[in-house]
This record gives structure tokens, C-alpha cells and sequence, in this order.
């Protein structure tokens, strides 16, 4: 069910509904960088309530939650944070107004509580202000991972960072072979943001090496167009092949502009499209190197 469900996806384009069944009971919201909701949110039914992975921003996770409630009339009891960044953490007071607990890791947390918080203290954008919600810490944490198991769904979280911030995790549904990446993986044209100043990219691949051997048919990453288990390595190769080229130019005595005007990653496709994100993900491996 869940490959099928994959192919549709294939087929149909999110213009018309952002909403996408991956399987009986597993359900796909596609975020929207134009509307500056670009994180995917991904919903879990369960026998008697509901698992939410990642929040988005306020603005979205009202959309979000009324398209929860078209699928099913159970409660959302969780709410799991793939990590602490703005457009998957900070709408979780609209899922805690509704009753749903924030879980995240340790890591996660600690990182919430201080680079999240000085980020929710310093938004500037007037366009999308944060009127109506507030920073919402998780009140269930975990240091390695942890499983939510009904006996009809199961849902396996697990640390896999530090590699796009301190604290990432994934969600793995073994029944459906489901993987959900948050931003160890995005399948759109910036490539991936490497800014965060806990970031580890060195350990990143390490990671993208760890899961490419869960058995996984249906990925759906933190931003872009679920994939199937390929995007994975593609993910990986762009990191690799970004690091090798910046590691050298830097030995060579390069500026960073310079760096940035000789890397090339236009083998790596969509990835690799973005100049301005690859600018900016070069000019921070750059300083973390």
C-alpha cells in the first residue's frame, strides 16, 4: 500500500490538495515555501488518537489541524518535533491548545529552550507574525528514541544527530516501511540549509549512512515531494560532494567567495539548483570547517 501510495505521487502534483495518503492510516501534509509554510507535516491514526510529526509554524498548524480533523475524529494525543527549528516547532502550541504533548529529544529540547527561543523573541517578519501562539516546550523527551505501539500502528523514533542540528530524529513506521527524515533529507531545489551552528555534517553522513540500510520504501523529507528510499543517497552524495570541494578549496587558501564561485554541484540535479541556497549552505560548512 504504501508503494502504490508512493507512485501517486508521482502522478499527482500538491497544487490541488497538499494532503496525500501514504497508507490506511498514515497521512502526508506538503508544506509550501510561497506561503512560508515549507515544512511537511505527517499524521499517524492510531486505535484512539493521533501522532503529529513536525508542527510547522503557527499560521500552518492551523491548517494543518483542520485537515486532521477531515481524516479523522480522534484526538491528537502527540506531537513529535523532528528538531527545534522554526517551521517544525513553532506552531506546537496550536496542537497543545488541542490537547496533544510536544515530544522531541533531549537535545532537541535543550535547543529549543535557547537558540528557539531567542529566534521566537527576535521574528521580524510583520508579514507572519506570531500573534495568537507561544514557544511551546516539550513536556516528554527521550535521549536514544522511543515507540508509540497500540497494536495497530507503530511509530519508532530515533536521535540520529548532531547533522542538520543537535537534536534531529526520525520517525520510522516498520509496518508501512515509512521513513520520515525531517531535514536530514529534503527533496527540493535548496538542497538543504547547513546553517545551524550545532550542525555536523561530518556526522550528517554518517547518519544518511545509517538509514540507508533501514528497510524503507516511502521517505518523506522535511521539505520537498515524498521519494522513495533513493533519495537518501542522493542526499548524501550532495552533502559529500559539497564537503569534498569546500575542504579543498579551503586547503588551497581560498576566500570563501571563492569557494563559493568554483564548487560545482549541478551533477547532483534539483539538489544542486539552488545558487543561493548553495551559497549560503557553502559559506557554513565553510566557518564550521
Amino acid at each position: 500500500m504504501a508503494f502504490s501510495a508512493f507512485l501517486l505521487f508521482g502522478a499527482a502534483p500538491f497544487q490541488q490538495d497538499r494532503v496525500r495518503q501514504l497508507a490506511p492510516n498514515v497521512y502526508v501534509w506538503q508544506g509550501d515555501p510561497d506561503l512560508r509554510e515549507p515544512a511537511n507535516c505527517t499524521w499517524v491514526i492510531f486505535k484512539d488518537h493521533v501522532l503529529v510529526i513536525d508542527a510547522n509554524f503557527p499560521w500552518g498548524a492551523r491548517k494543518i489541524l483542520q485537515r486532521i480533523k477531515v481524516t479523522t475524529n480522534k484526538p491528537i494525543r502527540y506531537v513529535f518535533d523532528t528538531h527545534y527549528h522554526g517551521d517544525h516547532a513553532y506552531g506546537n502550541s496550536i496542537f497543545v491548545d488541542a490537547g496533544a504533548s510536544i515530544v522531541c529529544s533531549e537535545s532537541c529540547a535543550e535547543e529549543l529552550r535557547t537558540k528557539g527561543a531567542r529566534g521566537w523573541t527576535n521574528w521580524s517578519d510583520k508579514a507572519h507574525p506570531l500573534e495568537g501562539s507561544r514557544l511551546e516546550l516539550p513536556i516528554l523527551t527521550f535521549s536514544e528514541g522511543m515507540v508509540f505501539d497500540d497494536g495497530t500502528e507503530r511509530v519508532e523514533v530515533t536521535r540520529v544527530g548532531p547533522a542538520h542540528s543537535k537534536g534531529d530524529a526520525v520517525a520510522y513506521l516498520p509496518k508501512e516501511k515509512i521513513l520520515v527524515s525531517g531535514d536530514l533529507v529534503v527533496t527540493w531545489a535548496d538542497g538543504n540549509n547547513l546553517g545551524d551552528a550545532d550542525g555536523d555534517h561530518s556526522h550528517w553522513i554518517q547518519s544518511l549512512d545509517r538509514l540507508s540500510k533501514w528497510d524503507v520504501i516511502t521517505l518523506v523529507p522535511g521539505h520537498g515531494a515524498p521519494a522513495g528510499p533513493t533519495a537518501i543517497q542522493q542526499q548524501r552524495e550532495y552533502l559529500q560532494d559539497m564537503l569534498t570541494q569546500v575542504k579543498a578549496g579551503k586547503q588551497e587558501g581560498k576566500t570563501v567567495d571563492e569557494v563559493i564561485r568554483s564548487v560545482n554541484l549541478s551533477k547532483h540535479g534539483g539538489l544542486g539548483s539552488s545558487a543561493s541556497g548553495n551559497a549560503a549552505s557553502i559559506r557554513a560548512m565553510y566557518r564550521r570547517l
